[in-house]
């Protein structure tokens, strides 16, 4: 699931009420469990080179929508009426084209199958977090790589959560 040209599209909602800590920080307020999310999917499209997507359903808020970008994600509110399972059934026909997968990551089973009915890949919520934290290992151990050889006065001397900032500030992170 790492070719430049694929596609991953998030039913940011659904992730939220799926991951343990997201589902805890949405008791606190949901801005901050959205903000954690979009965080980390930032890292998660840094690592892959997918192009991602975050749909977050906006159907009971009167309005016509809104997609930004932030972190180079590209975040989607539904407009009014329009649910993110209809958002994503739309964006999958929009994106699909050759020599490029689609996927949907979603833990909705009748959005899974329409999805793929689409011709788009499904991912659980479990599966996202799962191949996320992976991912994290990976880059943590490719930054301790980095700082053991030595090309850099400050290899020793910066710890691993400076590297991961600066690693998030290079990418247009926070």
């Amino acid at each position: 699931m790492q070719r430049r040209e694929d596609v991953l599209l998030v039913d940011g909602y659904n992730m939220i009420g799926a991951w343990p800590e997201l589902e805890r920080l949405k008791e606190t307020g949901l801005e901050e469990a959205r903000d954690r999310l979009l965080d980390q999917l930032a890292d998660y499209q840094g690592f892959t080179g997918m192009q991602v997507f975050v749909i977050f359903d906006a159907h009971q808020v009167p309005g016509l929508g809104a997609t930004y970008k932030q972190h180079k994600l590209t975040v989607v509110y539904t407009k009014e009426k329009e649910t993110a399972d209809e958002c994503i059934e739309r964006l999958v026909a929009q994106l699909t084209r050759r020599r490029r997968n689609i996927y949907v990551a979603t833990s909705d089973l009748v959005e899974q199958h329409v999805a793929f009915g689409k011709g788009a890949l499904r991912i659980s919520a479990r599966e996202l977090l799962i191949d996320i934290e992976q991912n994290r290992k990976d880059i943590e151990q490719t930054v301790k790589n980095d700082q053991s050889g030595k090309r850099n006065s400050l290899d020793n001397v910066v710890s691993l959560d400076v590297w991961t900032r600066l690693e998030k500030m290079r990418r247009g992170n926070k």
